[in-house]
């Protein structure tokens, strides 16, 4: 199979092996990375807000690129995949690479925690053992685009997307550079924001929404050993009687991974909101945090937006355009997780697509985006998906007491489930016992949250089950 990757940010580019990759123009939830120089100035914030990035330029890789010239080739490949995002890359890799599974991502990590804890409250702190890691960006692109080069049947192409057409066995892109490019399939993995995936039913998301920050810090009052995978307290928010109020209503937590006892990287995120929390609102209340835990950030390394789309309906199965990533439904409604999920899911989307293009029989057309759909998306899948969306409609629901109560019932329930559950592992049975565990677990006022507030998610999740089912 040859391949044709398509290029965006800095310029949008596609990969092709007859696989194209290819990327669109920039989205406004693209987290961004940014390292920043130290000032100190007065403001009305007196925080790390005051702390400039000292370049918006992307950081870059030097790579010998095997560039696709439409020129000196015939623009036709098997597979286009527009995007090079995690996504797209690897997906490409797979492609590529047929037959070879695993990433090997502990070379992709910066540090890895062998604890984590979660703040319930100022009195209760839950202990996790499980070891938490964060995936180095950059580490992850060079080892994926790596991958894609050694293959030798991969090809880059910087240009935007302008328009897809699509034909009975054929599709094509139409580029800003001029150039029209032919493919038995074309894959969007270009984001969130993409308008070239289709959906036939209102996106009705929920939002997640987080400000964090690589800092260096005078100190800390995190243990080294132990990634804080969420911070519930508001004692913060004592002598901010407008952000207490408003965070009791629409909570937020902070996520922290100390690196060394000056060097931490912090977050402070909504889990999920409808309609968005205002991003000032978030930093506000991280620098009421920051302030009440003693924390001076010296210095900002690398800051950090995210806007997360959550839930709503899977675009339409199937479709003449196949989706990986942001746009194809794979982020946990629950949780906002994407990346370990895509790079999962990548490995079985690309079965599905070398079983039908690599074929003596070239399964093409419909029946090609029937077996690539719902390669992706199996029925069993949809089921658990629509139970993981119904988690997080019940979670819109709650404030900042139920929020509190759900999770310190949830980290109470065997491992096996919780950590099932974070990583989309869980069958829709084994989702149906972690919910009874949960019920049987919780307290008298979080069991009157769950039958209160969860009748509504649950004839949603019923009424969409049983949709799912004709």
């Amino acid at each position: 199979m040859e391949t044709l990757l398509r290029l965006f940010s800095p310029p949008p580019a596609i990969t092709t092996v007859k696989f194209l990759v290819s990327s669109p123009t920039p989205r406004p939830n693209n987290t961004s990375s940014r390292k920043s120089r130290y000032r100190i100035q007065s403001s009305k914030f007196g925080s790390f807000l005051d702390l400039n990035p000292e370049s918006t330029q992307p950081e870059c890789l030097n790579f010998d690129l095997p560039w696709f010239d439409p020129a000196s080739a015939r623009p036709q490949f098997d597979v286009i995949i527009i995007g090079t995002g995690p996504a797209g890359l690897r997906l490409a890799e797979q492609l590529s690479r047929y037959g070879i599974k695993g990433l090997g991502l502990e070379d992709c990590f910066d540090k890895t925690w062998p604890m984590s804890c979660v703040y319930v409250n100022e009195n209760k702190t839950k202990y996790l053992n499980r070891p938490y890691g964060r995936v180095s960006r950059k580490k992850l692109k060079t080892e994926l685009i790596e991958r894609c080069v050694s293959s030798g049947v991969i090809k880059f192409h910087k240009a935007k997307v302008w328009k897809i057409e699509h034909q009975e066995f054929l599709s094509s892109i139409l580029c800003d550079d001029g150039n029209e490019l032919k493919a038995s399939l074309i894959v969007d993995a270009s984001g969130f924001a993409s308008t070239f995936t289709e959906y036939d039913k209102p996106r009705n998301h929920g939002y997640q929404i987080a400000h964090g920050i690589l800092a260096e810090v005078d100190g800390h009052p995190f243990d080294l050993d132990k990634m804080v995978l969420m911070d519930w307290r508001d004692s913060h928010l004592g002598n901010e009687p407008y952000l207490r109020v408003s965070n009791s209503r629409l909570p937020t937590f902070l996520y922290a991974m100390p690196f060394d006892s000056s060097l931490i990287f912090l977050e402070e995120t909504s889990l999920v909101s409808r309609p968005v929390l205002s991003y000032m609102e978030v930093k506000r209340r991280m620098v009421a945090r920051l302030r009440h835990l003693g924390i001076t950030v010296k210095r900002v390394l690398e800051d950090e937006k995210c806007l997360i789309p959550m839930g709503g309906p899977l675009p339409r199965i199937p479709q003449s355009v196949m989706a990986i990533g942001g746009t194809s439904g794979v982020v946990h409604p629950s949780t906002g997780y994407m990346v370990a999920r895509t790079m999962a899911l990548a490995p079985v989307l690309a079965d599905a697509i070398a079983e039908c293009l690599g074929s003596t029989r070239m399964v093409r057309g419909k029946p090609l985006h029937h077996r690539v759909w719902n390669g992706l998306w199996p029925i069993e899948r949809r089921y658990t998906r629509e139970f993981y969306s119904f988690g997080m409609e019940t979670l819109l629901k709650l404030d900042l007491n139920g929020t509190r109560r759900f999770f310190d019932a949830f980290f109470d329930l065997d491992p096996y489930f919780w950590q099932g559950f974070l990583s989309s592992r869980l069958s829709l049975q084994e989702l149906v016992l972690l919910s009874l565990s949960l019920f049987g677990r919780a307290s008298n006022p979080s069991r009157f949250d769950i039958v209160t507030k969860c009748p509504v998610p649950l004839a949603k999740l019923m009424g969409n089950l049983a949709l799912e089912t004709i």
